[in-house]
């Protein structure tokens, strides 16, 4: 029986100290930083600060978005930002975690943003003494021949304990002791081979069964045990124990090979004869997976492949074989089995933080993304490399092992590409190679760069004069290539003037649509045409804005009637062009002479006799205006003749004006002096004026009438009322009527209206004046005119002065 002995005091003592350092056992350097902790810790304790051990401030973790980064693995830990510390946030098992594995060891990453940082971190997790050794059975039977020589070996099952170290498997004892005692045999593997040796013959006349206890006792506090029953059936004479022929089996075996696979054959001799030869195999091991994983053929000795095998979990296994004969007696060997990697994973890709959009001014090498690469393959068939498109303004560059960050190559541009699919293609090195890929959206946020630009560099446009204000004459447009509000474009017109005045009092344009809209109607004769400056603004912040230059034309409009220069229409005597009677035909007697202020084809001029005395006599050229003598006069010819010229423009539709030219007959001035002088009054003048006096006469009696006759009714009605107002108790409250004022007690109207009537001697021309208070009718009789007569109220005047007199005359 194997015992190891120590104080339960120095045990408690070294435990302590060893949990203490290393609790405060901590390294960081190059951005690592790492922990102890026993498992089985409640949800919640800390593991430590990693803010103070990084050397971070909390704000710093808060403002970076601190968050641990487990890959594909259950977060043990977690982070408490507020304070800075790592807790325990699932149970944790180191049994179930790590198995066997020594030291076991949680690895993660602290992942900060704004810039982004990564911090590898290590918690080692310490066993505890919370497993209890067993055995895979609860009891053993041996069947061993009387004749058993001392010595004699008997291979006994280890027992199982998950806990590692102290608190693992320390020591077996065996009782009674009366024929076997325990032997311990310490492996490569760190095991023990636990056999039971024959130390004083049996004799099965004397005790046919025997009952033993196993017991096996690990090192922990408090000390927990399993034991196993062990029968001892004693059989006559079988002195020769199965011989393995090698001590040591070593197999080799690929990952993913097919159940049935043969693994390897192991073999075993007796030296004895008939049953007593006969051997049989079993595997003895006391690890349930190699149970799971592998059979033998009791008979022949062949190890077969029965479960899946993984490189990844294993690279290799270990079983003992066992041969027993019939008579009880057995040998044990050592298989150890190999397992060859092949390339059957592909790598796989985590997305450990990443960017959904990034500004288009965003300078070289900003970060994107930030990945986790990792192969569970092993050499070549684990060694991965990442690449994306070349064709695209990213790299992708190595950090820390496994760690890859995608970043920006060159400057980017929105205009040209708003969004990238970015592929990354991670390939490993086996053959045939296995790759994976993860494609990442990547949005390219608009920054105003770009000024609108116009579709033209200039702009010139027509209207014609007499327009409607408000009128839209032409639309300009520019484009911007940003995106949304900064690609919003509004127009102003620049502060400019045309001839001293605001361009703003000419044109105005829709901010929205830049249609440009005419704020006054344009008269040709004045302006011509005129420049001004349109500027388009996006609405990005600082806002850019480009000008283009706009020419408004102003097109003509025969809105002018041709002006006669010569002759002069005067009003006060009468001019008269003479022609001797001896004069030749073709005698130029005068020329009208007449522009039109319009411009083009409405500035043409044509001259045409519109009426005359004798049409025979004269004729008028049709463009000089030239009136020439088309035969010779005569006595028969009158003295006087009178000639009314017309003159047309060429526009549409056309416009005219009349002259009329007095021509004198004679070959000398007296006789036209006293021609003219005797000239009879026109009798359709005399008659029209006549008419128009007596109306004007008849209408201004009957309202004076009128009003007299209203003034006294209403002074009479008055002096009634004030009459049956004195004979009664009422107040006296006098009635002025609308329209009318008592002036000085008379009742007279609140306007005096005088007419003057004025004829000058040897004129055969008269003038009438009308004036009134308040407002004066003025009506002028232009010597020239036929007849016509127009009342015009001079507030309304064209030349828009009180008071003024407007002639009003008809060619």
């Amino acid at each position: 029986m194997l015992t190891m002995k120590e104080t339960t005091a120095d045990r408690t003592m070294r435990r302590q100290v060893l949990l203490f350092l290393s609790a405060l056992c901590l390294s960081c350097a190059l951005g690592q930083v790492s922990y102890s902790v026993p498992e089985e810790m409640t949800k919640g304790s800390v593991v430590g600060n990693i803010a103070h051990d990084l050397g971070l401030d909390l704000k710093r973790l808060k403002s970076g978005k601190a968050r641990v980064y487990t890959g594909a693995s259950v977060e043990y830990i977690g982070l408490n930002k507020d304070r800075g510390i790592l807790l325990i946030q699932e149970r944790i098992d180191r049994e179930a975690l790590c198995g066997e594995t020594t030291p076991c060891a949680l690895h993660f990453q602290l992942i900060l943003e704004n810039p982004m940082e990564l911090f590898r971190v290590t918690v080692e997790i310490t066993d505890i003494n919370d497993n209890t050794p067993s055995f895979t059975n609860a009891e053993k039977r041996f069947e061993i021949s009387e004749s058993a020589v001392v010595g004699s070996k008997f291979i006994l099952a280890n027992a199982i304990d998950s806990d590692i170290g102290m608190n693992g498997l320390q020591r077996y004892s065996l009782s009674p002791t009366d024929n076997f005692v325990l032997k311990l045999e310490n492996q490569a593997d760190g095991s023990k081979k636990v056999e039971m040796v024959l130390q004083k013959p049996l004799d099965r006349e004397k005790q046919e069964h025997i009952s033993l206890l196993l017991t096996a006792v690990d090192g922990g506090e408090p000390q927990m045990s399993g034991t196993m029953q062990i029968y001892v059936s004693v059989l006559d004479v079988n002195d020769n124990a199965p011989t393995f022929a090698k001590p040591l089996y070593r197999a080799k075996i690929l990952e993913n090979s097919p159940k049935g696979t043969s693994v390897t054959t192991v073999s075993a001799s007796d030296k004895d004869i008939g049953l007593n030869k006969d051997v049989s195999y079993l595997i003895s091991t006391s690890k349930r997976l190699i149970s799971e994983l592998f059979k033998i053929d009791s008979k022949t000795g062949e190890i077969l492949l029965v479960g899946e095998i993984d490189y990844e979990k294993a690279k290799s296994y270990q079983m003992a074989i066992e041969a027993v004969d019939s008579g009880g007696l057995s040998d044990s060997t050592k298989v150890i089995v190999e397992v060859i990697d092949i390339n059957d994973n592909n790598p796989q890709i985590n997305i450990v933080s990443k960017s959904d959009s990034i500004l288009e001014d965003s300078p070289p090498n900003t970060v994107i993304a930030m990945l986790s690469v990792n192969d569970p393959d092993s050499e070549n068939n684990g060694e991965a490399e990442c690449n994306i498109d070349p064709n695209i303004p990213f790299k992708i560059q190595t950090t820390l092992n496994g760690f890859y960050t995608l970043v920006t190559d060159v400057a980017l541009d929105r205009e040209i590409a708003s969004q990238y699919n970015i592929t990354v293609t991670c390939s490993d090195e086996g053959v045939p190679s296995l790759s994976s890929s993860v494609t990442l959206t990547l949005q390219i946020s608009d920054v105003n760069d770009n000024a609108p630009v116009y579709e033209r560099s200039s702009y010139e446009a027509y209207i014609v004069e007499n327009n409607t204000p408000g009128l839209s004459i032409f639309t300009v447009r520019a484009r911007d290539a940003d995106w949304n509000q900064n690609a919003r474009v509004s127009y102003i017109v620049e502060d400019s003037s045309v001839n001293g005045v605001p361009v703003s009092s000419y044109v105005s344009v829709s901010a929205d649509s830049g249609v440009i809209h005419a704020v006054r109607s344009f008269d040709y004769e004045q302006i011509k045409d005129f420049h001004f400056h349109v500027k388009a603004q996006d609405g990005g912040s600082p806002p850019l804005s480009s000008n283009v230059s706009v020419k408004i034309m102003i097109q003509d409009q025969n809105d002018n009637p041709p002006q006669v220069l010569y002759p002069v229409q005067t009003g006060g005597s009468v001019v008269a062009e003479m022609v001797p009677r001896s004069a030749d035909v073709g005698y130029l007697v005068t020329k009208v002479v007449a522009v039109d202020v319009d411009s083009g084809q409405n500035a043409w001029l044509s001259y045409k006799l519109q009426k005359a005395t004798d049409r025979a006599l004269f004729e008028v050229g049709l463009q000089n205006g030239e009136i020439r003598t088309i035969r010779q006069a005569t006595d028969k010819d009158a003295v006087k003749q009178r000639l009314t010229v017309i003159v047309e423009d060429n526009g549409q539709p056309s416009r005219s004006a009349t002259v009329i030219v007095n021509v004198a007959v004679a070959d000398s001035f007296p006789e036209v002096l006293s021609e003219f002088t005797d000239f009879p009054h026109d009798k359709e003048y005399n008659d029209n004026l006549t008419f128009y006096l007596v109306l004007a006469l008849a209408v201004v009696s009957f309202l004076f009438i009128t009003c007299l006759v209203v003034i006294i009714s209403v002074k009479i009605y008055r002096w009634r009322q004030s009459r049956v107002l004195y004979h009664s108790s009422l107040p006296v409250i006098p009635y002025y009527p609308p329209r009318y004022s008592d002036t000085l007690g008379t009742g007279t109207l609140p306007h005096v209206y005088n007419y003057e009537v004025c004829r000058t001697t040897d004129s055969r021309r008269s003038d009438c004046k009308f004036g009134g208070a308040g407002g004066q009718n003025v009506l002028i009789m232009d010597p020239s005119s036929t007849g016509t007569m127009q009342r015009m109220q001079s507030e309304k005047s064209i030349l828009d002065e009180p008071d003024s007199p407007v002639e009003v005359r008809k060619h």
